[in-house]
């Protein structure tokens, strides 16, 4: 039986030829479709994912990591008291505009942060070091951003609120969720590019002691600190997530592109497969007259089903990873984990093997006297 499905399979060119495509075409629909979903959650919290900081301290009501208000710098004196903390940090994050070399202006989003405790600072930095950014007028930004903001080495020096600044490093990944890119500096920096002498903090990033309870610091530090919001590392990463992915409909726009095309192609497949069934009914019930049992027929149908699965997938997923890879230094990028991979392979044995379902009870039903009717 398993070499008469693949027999049959091949028989029909043709056949064969309109099905593999249209699985082709749904696997690279959903594994790109699914890539820009998984780049969504991770860009859109980027600077926090980025960050070791645990927990943090905000103004009430914040709708994400990009959206704070500025809170007094008297509460992180006051975290620094509770029990279990060790390190309490000032960190700002706000947006101003960067002067290109032809004049325009880039929106752009500076995070300032506290050099000593380290807390907020750039992961993955590739060209430079942390400590130049205690320089004045110093800051990092992602490599992928050069040319954005007008950037080709470091040493170069631009205008940022009007102020002058200079490029001492480069990051790698730390890409923007939004059309502004991240620029980073230390907190003292930070206020003199918001003209401001002092405050100006947006966050207060704590670290706890070795051993402390994660939860019972937080407890403490809301109980202790008056009108402001404690969340964990993760509470914030997952609340940036849901209001950029979710929130403003961009993560629920690729989710529905991918549940549409898997709609699309098991409708393309279940059409083939069920095409080449009645396609091929006398060969059942030749099958049939010469004994074979409904069982052995449903081995035929679903193991061409899986044949064309795997044929498919192999030719879907060579074409995904090359559009995933061609992706790799773009504003725009798709990933592709292997467990996404081998995902996306179990969904489309379970494509192809629903669909050949639609046919089997044709098949299995079919009188084998109609083979001698001619």
């Amino acid at each position: 039986m398993n070499i008469l499905a693949w027999k049959n399979l091949l028989h029909d060119r043709v056949r064969l030829g309109v099905t593999l495509p249209g699985i082709v075409f749904t696997l690279v629909l959903i594994a790109v479709q699914f890539g820009m979903f998984l780049d969504f959650l991770d860009t859109s919290a980027n600077v926090v994912g980025h960050n070791t900081a645990d927990p943090w301290i905000s103004a009430p009501g914040i709708p994400n990591v990009n959206g704070g208000s500025p809170i007094a710098e008297s509460k992180r004196r006051k975290a620094m008291q509770v029990a279990g903390v060790e390190t309490a940090a000032s960190f700002t994050l706000f947006f101003l505009n960067w002067k290109l070399p032809n004049g325009a202006f880039q929106s752009c989003q500076v995070a300032g942060f506290d050099l000593d405790s380290g807390m907020g600072a750039p992961g993955n930095v590739v060209e430079g070091r942390i400590d130049d950014l205690r320089g004045e007028d110093t800051v990092f930004i992602d490599e992928l951003y050069k040319k954005k903001l007008g950037v080709s080495r470091i040493g170069d020096t631009l205008e940022l609120n009007g102020k002058r600044v200079r490029v001492a490093g480069f990051t790698r990944g730390i890409r923007s969720f939004t059309t502004a890119p991240y620029v980073f500096t230390s907190f003292k920096n930070a206020q003199t590019y918001m003209r401001l002498r002092e405050a100006g903090t947006v966050f207060i990033l704590l670290r706890t002691k070795p051993g402390a309870d994660l939860a019972a610091v937080k407890a403490g530090v809301q109980a202790a600190v008056p009108g402001v919001e404690v969340f964990t590392r993760a509470e914030m990463l997952k609340r940036t997530q849901n209001y950029w992915v979710f929130g403003t409909g961009a993560g629920t726009t690729t989710l529905m592109g991918a549940i549409l095309g898997l709609l699309v192609g098991i409708v393309v497949v279940a059409q083939t497969i069920y095409a080449a069934t009645i396609d091929h009914l006398k060969e059942f019930g030749t099958l049939k007259a010469m004994g074979a049992t409904n069982g052995q027929i449903y081995q035929v149908i679903i193991l061409q089903a899986v044949l064309a699965a795997v044929m498919g997938y192999a030719l879907g997923i060579s074409i995904a990873l090359f559009v995933v890879n061609s992706t790799a230094n773009t504003d725009l990028l798709i990933k592709l984990p292997w467990q996404v991979a081998i995902g996306i392979f179990g969904m489309t044995l379970l494509m192809c093997m629903s669909a050949s379902l639609l046919s089997i009870r044709k098949a299995t039903t079919i009188d084998p006297a109609m083979v001698f009717r001619g």
